[in-house]
């Protein structure tokens, strides 16, 4: 069966290299010779035209059969050089043979036939070799094509795969600084003997049950999900941190509907709402308020905020973990093109917004 599959196998690639592309030229090719040829050769045109077509489709079999041998000796640039070379006497040879009944003595003997042979197979030679260095010119060009193709579509997996790579460490440091700051909230309330800490407790275990099968989405792997989802888990961290201090947090969240769809990082907003709890309300005594909003611009791009009325930006403070985190992943998956911006909101308290790309709907 391996013996015998083989050769099939090389005959099709042989007969689809074949195209009917390739045998047009040549015919045409052909017939241009044998227009140019006929006033000078006494047989008919139609007797020319077959002699010329003869040799020409000779050649193209050659050179086919040449490319697709394989490449133990001669490179194939060389094969097929050498088969157009070699196939245009030959072919042109067998035709006058056909015509004298295979006497080469009649061909020899008859100035015209030798001038005819001279004549058919020169040009032959002339025009196949040409015609062969310009296809493999060209073949070479295809080759270097896709190889650059090719190089270029490795690179882009590879990038690919890189910020694959960045935003799973990215948002595995960002999960467990998430979830330690909420258990360490709710720790607190159980050490003061807060009478309330069995209430927040069960809305931090409805809101866990709604927030981990979201904490591992990625926006660098097509399975970005929608802001609405983002906003549901806003609104469920802002309850359970009013539930913990009722007289010192205010919120509200107000995205319009029809941004809903859009599609939104996972945990880029949460972040920036943790954020203003931790460093903006609990500090303060008075604590203040939180404000959630978003509009999409004149050219398409999302802005999201997040102020708040807290304790505002230290003129020492370093950048945390989370933001920086959040800039980073920002920027794996859009680019240069997404913004996070972060100023003071009078009297006191920041403002921090998210402006990303026109974004895909869900």
């Amino acid at each position: 069966m391996p013996s015998t599959s083989r050769p099939a196998g090389g005959w099709t690639r042989y007969l689809r290299t074949l195209n009917h592309g390739k045998v047009g030229w040549t015919i045409g090719f052909a017939l241009a010779v044998a227009i140019l040829l006929n006033p000078i050769f006494s047989p008919p045109f139609l007797v020319v035209l077959g002699r010329t077509m003869f040799v020409a489709l000779v050649l193209l079999l050659a050179f086919t059969a040449a490319g697709n041998w394989p490449q133990k000796l001669l490179p194939r640039w060389l094969m097929q050089t050498l088969a157009v070379a070699l196939a245009a006497p030959v072919a042109t040879l067998g035709v006058y043979l056909v015509a004298t009944g295979g006497d080469v003595l009649a061909i020899l003997q008859h100035p015209g036939r030798v001038s005819g042979f001279i004549w058919i197979s020169g040009s032959a030679l002339i025009i196949g070799l040409v015609l062969a260095l310009g296809a493999q010119v060209r073949e070479r060009d295809a080759q270097a094509r896709s190889l650059q193709l090719q190089f270029e579509l490795d690179r882009a997996q590879l990038e690919k795969q890189a910020v694959d790579a960045r935003l799973a460490l990215l948002t595995a440091q960002i999960e467990p600084h998430f979830l330690f700051n909420t258990l360490a909230n709710v720790q607190a309330l159980v050490e003061t003997g807060s009478p309330r800490a069995a209430e927040v407790l069960k809305s931090l275990i409805a809101y866990l049950r709604a927030a981990l099968p979201k904490l591992h989405e990625s926006g660098a792997s097509g399975g970005m999900p929608a802001l609405v989802n983002e906003v549901t888990l806003v609104r469920s961290y802002l309850e359970l941190m009013h539930l913990r201090m009722p007289d010192r947090l205010q919120f509200s969240v107000e995205v319009p509907p029809e941004l809903l769809s859009l599609r939104f990082p996972p945990m880029a907003l949460l972040t920036l709402v943790e954020n203003a709890v931790r460093h903006g309300i609990d500090p303060g005594e008075e604590g203040g308020r939180i404000e959630v909003g978003g509009r999409q611009e004149a050219d398409g791009s999302l802005r999201l905020w997040v102020a708040d009325t807290g304790v505002g930006l230290a003129d020492n403070a370093a950048p945390g973990t989370g933001l920086a985190n959040l800039r980073a992943r920002l920027a794996s998956v859009f680019g240069a093109a997404a913004r996070l911006e972060l100023s003071e909101q009078p009297p006191h308290g920041v403002r921090a917004e998210i402006v990303l790309p026109k974004p895909e709907e869900s």
